[in-house]
Parts: structure tokens; sequence; C-alpha cells
């Protein structure tokens, strides 16, 4: 007996041990079918030591129904959990369980409602509703965190590169530094979140761009050692791609060799009525080199070529790279603003592994349980009380002020009406003390965040194309308040709870309290 990879790494078995066996409890104990709910949250943004997100882009959930909809049990998967064993020898899986995975072992009960792909998301809002058969719901715990809690982190950190770049153009670099095929996921996150090309090719081209990318030192390097020299490299490739011509030039000396070289091939394109891309820098002290490349450029004519930086880059490194590059530019006789707009960002390992954050602490938890007819609200209490999960059945409604600002995102109990003609109490999920009041005239309107996805394991919605994710990213970052925005230290942006939510909260802390404490005694 044997798995392939594909089965192994990539269908159904793409879950935790635990996860099997308490689906399997369930089966004992008759709760496999009983429906309940499922919130997917996370309750942090990133934060990435010398500075902090404000927000999050939600990202994954395409990819995620793909792999929903192929993942079953099979006989292969199901041969691999008969000759399981456990420490003393005896099989941890039985023969009534599998037989039942066999029947039943897919996600076709499951129904999912979503916030979209593209949009701004915020702590303890919940990002997926599950709701389905126990063991199933159970079942798809890891791999729905382990798709849609990475895209939503790379997501993240492209929008945040965005901002900092002043929406300069972001190339995603991160292939060979990625977490294996990771990447794939991480280079749509990216380009959801913002970065504008890739150098992935098949992820590119399946999302419909080009990839985009130069040539490495190694090309210079080989031209040099058989005695063609830089010059002979850059001629190579510019008589190769010379409508793409795009120059790596700190192989050997960036102003004094790179820099000239490209210059001189730049010319020579420019007689035969091509128009160079531009130069990458790799190395280096970017800011001035940036400075001093522009300026040798726009002295021979090539005002409008790219500058492409790259090596390190994460938001912050862009954003002190602009700094340096507005205090000094001015002392060399360089437009600083127009020098930035020829920026472009080339950037690799820090985006795709999100440096300094590598994991969203996105979680999966039981809220709700379907039992005699009507819903009754479930509850984890932790002694922490910002990790005590909101349960229930529930709404996310996004709240914008006069400004058209988005200013709370408020959960409310699924079946309750919001009254616009009234004051609006804002509760904060775990501390009593806080609270906010809104009142009419300060709302200008209030949006439903979740769609349904699917129903009864058919996806109901249509995917829309990265345009429209990226477009939703726009729009959801400009409502944000510039203190949200900030890289450094942002404004914490309000989640709260309804005056109802709050109260079935705290109802089901005490009832949860005072029965399990007398069941001890």
């Amino acid at each position: 007996m044997s798995l392939t990879y594909h089965s192994a790494m990539r269908g159904i078995l793409f879950t935790d041990q635990y996860q099997l066996t308490m689906a399997q409890l369930y089966f004992r104990h008759g709760l496999h079918e009983m429906e309940v709910q499922f919130d997917h949250f996370y309750r942090r943004n990133p934060d990435y030591d010398q500075h902090q997100a404000g927000y999050c882009i939600n990202a994954g959930l395409e990819w995620f129904l793909d792999w929903m909809q192929q993942a079953h049990f099979r006989d292969q998967e199901l041969d691999y959990l008969r000759h399981h064993r456990n420490s003393e020898g005896r099989r941890v899986f039985g023969d009534d369980f599998l037989t039942y995975l066999r029947a039943y072992g897919n996600f076709s009960g499951l129904s999912l409602d979503a916030i979209p792909e593209g949009r701004v998301v915020h702590p303890n809002t919940p990002l997926t509703i599950v709701r389905g058969p126990m063991a199933m719901a159970q079942i798809i715990e890891t791999p729905l965190l382990n798709k849609l809690n990475y895209q939503t982190l790379v997501a993240t950190k492209a929008a945040r590169l965005v901002e900092a770049s002043r929406g300069g153009t972001i190339l995603e670099f991160g292939l060979r530094r990625a977490q294996g095929e990771g990447a794939n996921d991480g280079t749509r996150a990216a380009l959801i979140g913002g970065a504008n090309f890739s150098s992935n090719v098949g992820v590119s081209h399946v999302l419909g761009l080009p990839p985009k990318g130069t040539h490495a030192h190694s090309m210079v390097q080989l031209m040099m050692a058989l005695g063609e020299g830089e010059i002979g490299a850059f001629r190579a490739y510019a008589e190769l791609y010379p409508d793409d011509c795009l120059l790596l030039v700190d192989t050997v000396d960036t102003l004094q060799s790179g820099v000239p070289n490209a210059i001189k091939v730049f010319e020579e394109l420019r007689r035969k009525g091509h128009r160079p891309v531009g130069i990458r820098l790799d190395s280096g002290d970017q800011a001035y080199l940036s400075i001093q490349a522009a300026k040798l450029l726009d002295e021979a004519g090539f005002g409008e070529t790219s500058i492409v930086l790259s090596s390190d880059l994460d938001e912050l490194v862009i954003w002190q790279i602009l700094t340096q590059i507005q205090q000094e530019a001015p002392r060399y006789g360089v437009d600083a603003d127009r020098l930035i707009k020829r920026l472009v960002y080339g950037v690799g390992t820090r985006l795709v592994t999100s440096w300094g954050e590598p994991a969203l602490g996105g979680v999966y938890k039981l809220v709700a349980v379907h039992k005699g007819g009507g819903w009754n609200s479930a509850i984890k209490i932790s002694e922490s009380p910002s990790k005590t999960p909101t349960p229930g059945n529930k709404r996310t409604w996004r709240i914008y002020d006069r400004r058209q600002k988005a200013t709370a995102d408020l959960l409310t109990l699924e079946n309750e009406v919001i009254a616009t003609d009234a004051p609006l109490v804002l509760r904060h999920p775990s501390d009593h003390t806080k609270l906010r009041v809104l009142q009419p005239g300060q709302i200008s309107r209030i949006e439903p965040l979740h769609e349904a996805v699917v129903r009864a394991g058919r996806i109901v919605f249509d995917a829309p194309p990265l345009e429209e994710l990226r477009r939703r990213r726009v729009e959801d970052v400009e409502a944000l308040d510039p203190g949200v925005r900030r890289l450094v230290n942002p404004h914490i942006y309000h989640v709260s709870l309804s005056e109802a939510l709050w109260n079935l909260k705290q109802e089901l802390i005490a009832e949860a309290r005072r029965d399990n404490i007398s069941q001890a005694q």
C-alpha cells in the first residue's frame, strides 16, 4: 500500500491527525451528523516588531474552494487509515468509521459564508463561517486555516508595500525563497494585495498577467569570464530583447561601470528605434545610487527609463529609501518627486515570507450547535478575556461615517435588525468598560460584509477576476482613516458587538462557569 504525492499531501489527508480522531469520536457518539457552526477569524493584526499592520487584506478563498471541491476520501486514503496503528499496535480507525468516510467523507454537506477576497478585514471579525455536519466541519479546519491564513498574511504585506511606495510599481520576486509550493499561494496573495506583477511564470499565466523579470549576475559573470565584459553581456541581452531591455548594473561597479555601460547599450537601442526599459540596482545604498543613476540617465536623455530596486526590500526599507531621496536628491540637481515616480520595487523574501510576522494567528472556533429544532450558542472561555470567542449565529456589518470612512465593524445576532433612526451602541468584545455610541447623523451607510459562497457543498458565487479583487482592496484601503493605514503604530480600528450580542456572550460565560463548577464539586 502506498499513497501518491497528490493523495498524501494535497488531497483530503491535508489535515491534522486530531481532526480525524475527533471525527471518529463524534461518529461513535452519534454526533457526526449534528449541524454546527464554526467561525474562522484572527485575533490580532501582524506585528513586524519595528512596525505593525492596522488591518489585513482577506485572500485565499477561491483556491481553498477549488481544493474543497476535489477533496474526498477514496480507497487509497482509507487503506492508509486502515493500516494506522497506535502505540500498542491496535488500529486507530475502525471499519465502521472508515465505511462512513467512504460514503460521506466529502464536503457536500457544508455551507460557507465569507467576506470576499480583496476586502480589508480586522481582528475578531469572522472571515469565514462554516455550517454543516460536525465530523466534516471538523476535518476541514486545518486546510481552511492553512490556505486562508497564509494568503491573507501575504496580501496584507503587499498592501503595506504599496502604501510605503506611494502607489509605486511592485514586482513579486519570492519564488526562490518561499516555503515550497506555498510560493504559488504567496504569489497570488501578493497580486491581490497590490503587487503589480510577479516573476512566477505559472501563477502569472493562470491569473492572466505577463511574468516579469530581468537577468541575474550570472549572465554578466559568464560573459566577463569569456572575455566579452559587462558591456558584452548587456549587448547580448539587448540584441535578444530590444523592447524589454532592463539591465542589472551592479555586478562590477554601479556608477563607474554598470550605468555607463547600460547607457551605451541604450543609445545603440535608441538608434535602432527601440526604447529601453531601465536598470536594476541590487546592492549598496539604493537611495544614493538611485539619485546618481537618475542623474546619469537624465543627462544621457533617458529620463523616462525605470530604476528597479531589489535586495531585501520591505515596507520600512522602502519608506526609508524614499525619505532619503527626498532629502538628498535636490543637492545633486535631481527632482526627488520625479525620481520616486520612476522607481520600481522588486520584493522577494520579505514579501513571500511575511518577514517579521511569519504566521497569521487565524483560529477556527465552534460557536453554535443545532439542537431541538433551533440553534444553541456555544462558548469557550479563556483565562484571557480577549481570547474568548463571540458565540452564536452572527452577521457582520461595516459602518461608515459621514466622511464615507469605515469607522467600525459591528457583529450582531443573525436576525437582529439595526435601527438607523436611533443611537447605535457599540460594545467592546471583551472589556465591559469600553463602548461607543453613534448617533444616526454620524452614520452614512451600513454594509453587510458576508456573502454566501457555498451551499450544501456547491459553490454559489462567481469568483471575481484578479482586477476586481484589486479594485476592492483599493476602495477598502482608501476608506480607512489615515491613522489605521500608518505603517508604524497604527490606530486601532473598532470591531464591536451589538448590545444584544454582548448580553448573550455574558450570559453564556456566566452559565458555563456556573454549570461546570457545580459539576466539578
